[in-house]
C-alpha cells in the first residue's frame, strides 16, 4: 500500500518531497542503515531549511590523511533490499502523507492522462515566494477516462528537508544522528487551484491501462529500494560536460524516473518544455572518508570525527535569531573562506574541497523522455 494523501500543508509543495509507503515498512537492517533512516527531532528550524537554499555547509577541519579517493564519477545512489522502520527520535512537524490510498488496478483498456504538476516549495506557508526563485516542488497527476477520477502521485522526505540534509547531533552518541528517509505518496484527487495558482498544471502524454498497471508495480520497487533523500548535486564546476560527482535524489527525480519509465512502456510525450530545481554545490574531486563505523567507531578517527561534528554544528535546530545569525557566519567562514564541506551520502562521509561559485540554484530544462531514443538505449 502506499502512503497516505499528504494535506496541502505536508505535501511536498509544502516541504519539497512526496512519499508513498514509508513509515509502517517492517524491516531489521542494523545500526548503521537505522542510524541513517533516522535522525532529528523532524522539527528542524525552518531558518535552517531556508539557509541551506542559498549557502551551503560547515567549517572546515583538516581532512583524513590517507583514505584513498574513489574515482567512479558520478557516485551511484544505492539501493537497498528493504525499507527499514523510522527511529522513534524522529518526528515530523508535518505528517508525511497522512491520507494516501494504495495505487488502483485500471482496466487495461482505459486511456490514463497523464499531467506535470509543479507548485512552488513550501507554498503553504511562504506562498509564490520561492516560486518567484524559481525553486519548485514536482509531482505527477493522472485521470482515468474510464471512471473520470483523479490522482496525485509524488515523493519527498518523511522529516522535512532540514533533516535530510542535516543530522542531529545528540550528546549521548560519538556520531551524528540522521532522520533521512524520502518516499512516495499516492492519493486520489488533484488540487487545481494548488498546483496551478502559482506552478503548473499540464498534460504531457496518453497512457494505457495496462501501462499505468505496469508503472504502478515498477513504483513499488523503486520506493521500497530508494529509501533516503539526497538534497545536493555536486559537480566539478557550472560548465556544462563538466564532472558530476554525486546526483540528487528528490521529487524532481523521482518525477523523471518515472517519466523514463512510461517511456520504456510505450508512452509517447508531448513536445514542450519542462525545467526543474537543483541546487549545486561546486568542488574539487571529492575524498572518501568512510562510514560510521570507521570514523566514529571505537578504533575510528577521532580527529576526523570531532571536524565532521563541528562542521554540523551551527545548524542544529530550535536557535534564537541570534545564534542563527551568529551560525550563519561560521557557515560562510567554512563553505567559502576556508572552502571546505563534509557531504553525507550512501550512508558514508566524504569531504568537498569546495570551489566558486560554491553554491547555485537552477531552474533548468530537462526535456520529457522521447520514446524511440527511450528504447534504442534499452
Amino acid at each position: 500500500m502506499l502512503l497516505p494523501q499528504a494535506s496541502q500543508a505536508s505535501r511536498g509543495s509544502g516541504s519539497t518531497g512526496c512519499s508513498l509507503m514509508a513509515p509502517e515498512l517492517d524491516t531489521t537492517q542494523g545500526a548503521e542503515m537505522r542510524r541513517g533512516a533516522g535522525a532529528a527531532r523532524g522539527r528542524a528550524s525552518w531558518c535552517w531549511a531556508m539557509a541551506l537554499l542559498w549557502l551551503a555547509a560547515v567549517p572546515g577541519w583538516p581532512r583524513a590523511s590517507g583514505v584513498l579517493s574513489r574515482r567512479h564519477w558520478p557516485v551511484p545512489y544505492k539501493r537497498f533490499d528493504s525499507r527499514p522502520k523510522p527511529d522513534p527520535y524522529c518526528q515530523a512537524k508535518y505528517t508525511f502523507c497522512p491520507a494516501g490510498s494504495p495505487i488502483p488496478v485500471m482496466e487495461g483498456d482505459d486511456d490514463i492522462e497523464v499531467f506535470r504538476l509543479q507548485a512552488p516549495v513550501w507554498e503553504f506557508k511562504y506562498g509564490d515566494l520561492l516560486g518567484h526563485l524559481k525553486i519548485m516542488h514536482d509531482a505527477i497527476g493522472f485521470r482515468s477516462t474510464l471512471t473520470g477520477k483523479n490522482y496525485t502521485m509524488e515523493w519527498y522526505e518523511l522529516f522535512q528537508l532540514g533533516n535530510c540534509t542535516f543530522p542531529h547531533l545528540r550528546p549521548e552518541m560519538d556520531a551524528p544522528f540522521w532522520c533521512n528517509q524520502g518516499a512516495a505518496c499516492f492519493f486520489e484527487g488533484i488540487d487545481d487551484v494548488h498546483w496551478k495558482e502559482n506552478g503548473t498544471l499540464v498534460k504531457v502524454a496518453t497512457i494505457s491501462g495496462n501501462m499505468f498497471n505496469q508503472m504502478a508495480k515498477w513504483v513499488k520497487q523503486d520506493n521500497e529500494t530508494g529509501i533516503y533523500y539526497e538534497t545536493w548535486n555536486v559537480k566539478a564546476s557550472p560548465e556544462k560536460g563538466a564532472e558530476t560527482w554525486f546526483d540528487s535524489y528528490d521529487c524532481s527525480q523521482f518525477v523523471l524516473r518515472t517519466f523514463s519509465k512510461l517511456a520504456e512502456f510505450g508512452a509517447e510525450f508531448k513536445n514542450i518544455e519542462t525545467n526543474y530545481t537543483r541546487i549545486f554545490l561546486y568542488s574539487g574531486e571529492p575524498t572518501f572518508l568512510g562510514n560510521e563505523t570507521s570514523v566514529f567507531g571505537p578504533t575510528g578517527n577521532k580527529t576526523l570525527g570531532l571536524a565532521i561534528k563541528r562542521f554540523y554544528y551551527p545548524f542544529k535546530p530550535h536557535l534564537s535569531t541570534k545564534e542563527f545569525l551568529l551560525n550563519l557566519l561560521q557557515i560562510f567562514d567554512a563553505v567559502i573562506v576556508h572552502r571546505q564541506f563534509y557531504l553525507f551520502y550512501n550512508f558514508e562521509y566524504w569531504f568537498l574541497p569546495m570551489k566558486f561559485p560554491f553554491i547555485k540554484i537552477t531552474y533548468e530544462e530537462i526535456p520529457l523522455p522521447n520514446k524511440n531514443k527511450t528504447l534504442s538505449g534499452l
